[in-house]
């Protein structure tokens, strides 16, 4: 039997809000509700208070968030506006100041609160729930392992189907249903299927360009498992071997990523774990065609903290999984980025993508 991880949440929660000085917080970004609470749909607001958890939200989901969020929070299903309930709430239990995720709040939102909120103390929060959740738990790095399983199965399926003169968007498509047979709840982002000299565009739109023997096939991808995300980056040559350019920038892409899996580990910044791949590619004059960041944070967001970037000066947090990508991309010629799924754990590092990274040639 797992511990639930979420009054140990909370708790923290509560401590960050002491730090900052606050009496509680709104939390409306929905990967963040769903880290506080286990509620899975799509509109819910969680009142984060000192006394006690308040869960909002409408009809839709009364039997859901009951189900998932148990005795938790107190649910309290809306019948019309949610945001007058949550200022009622926030009145009676006499709160002096009261946070709100900045980053999830539009302006348009934020004047509506200085006026419909008007004597209460709010002010914009920093991403404290976001601090939290930097940093995974045994379970949560379990279902990116799971994720990044899954998907990889699927690539593999996908790629013994991949023809010279298919779209690219038919690729793409044999991809996502491979992924979603194999159990993957949905695609954490718009698959990237990008053939010849469209490699070369870091995040390029899957199109309607027919492969021609001979070409890069970059495929970017990922799968969701229990909410958390998988982000995986393969390139393969279809239809022909590789000649010796394409061989000479895949195999400097593919040492330089094998240098940072390697060599990152917790406590480093962001930026010195950047160096490890973009220094080599530098060093072998393709420095300007690496414009991107190594990596990033995944978990229940594709994209989250921390960063993998050479602006980073902050250490990355124990136990935070991130993505390690280095790529090179050539106007007009065609581009190459390897991309696996890294935890950086307390006692050492662990791949949990499969790290194979051979070049396929698919002839």
């Amino acid at each position: 039997m797992v511990a639930d991880a979420r009054p140990a949440r909370r708790d923290a929660l509560v401590a960050l809000l002491d730090e900052a000085g606050l009496d509680g917080l709104i939390v409306s970004h929905v990967p963040n509700v769903r880290y506080l609470t286990a509620f899975t749909g799509s509109a819910g607001i969680v009142l984060v208070l000192r006394q006690e958890t308040v869960f909002l939200s409408d009809f839709r989901y009364r039997t859901q968030a009951e189900q998932e969020i148990g005795d938790l929070a107190r649910i309290e299903i809306v019948e019309s506006d949610i945001w007058s309930r949550v200022w009622q709430v926030v009145r009676s239990d006499k709160i002096d100041r009261l946070g709100y995720e900045a980053r999830d709040v539009s302006v348009e939102q934020s004047l509506s609160f200085s006026r419909d909120a008007a004597g209460l103390s709010l002010e914009p929060a920093k991403p404290l729930v976001e601090r939290l959740r930097a940093s995974k738990d045994a379970v949560e790095v379990a279902a990116i392992r799971e994720a990044a399983a899954l998907a990889l199965e699927g690539l593999n399926a996908t790629l013994e189907t991949v023809r010279v003169g298919q779209r690219e968007l038919d690729v793409a498509a044999t991809l996502e249903r491979e992924l979603r047979i194999r159990g993957s709840e949905w695609h954490p982002f718009p698959t990237i299927a990008a053939t010849g000299p469209r490699s070369a565009l870091p995040h390029a739109g899957t199109g309607t360009r027919e492969i021609q023997a001979g070409d890069f096939l970059l495929l970017d991808f990922g799968a969701t498992v229990n909410g958390y995300c998988a982000d995986i980056t393969r390139t393969v040559v279809v239809g022909a071997r590789a000649d010796e350019r394409q061989r000479t920038v895949y195999e400097l892409v593919r040492d330089a990523q094998s240098r940072a899996k390697e060599h990152v580990e917790a406590g480093m910044t962001g930026k010195a774990a950047d160096a490890l791949a973009r220094s080599l590619i530098e060093e072998c004059g393709f420095g300007d065609a690496f414009g991107h960041s190594l990596g990033h944070g995944l978990g229940l967001e594709v994209h989250e903290d921390p960063r993998v970037s050479k602006s980073n000066d902050e250490p990355l947090p124990p136990n935070s999984v991130v993505t390690i990508e280095p790529g090179i991309y050539l106007a007009g010629w065609g581009g190459v980025r390897i991309e696996d799924d890294v935890f950086l754990g307390v006692e050492g590092t662990e791949v949990l993508s499969d790290g194979d990274t051979e070049l396929r040639e698919l002839t």
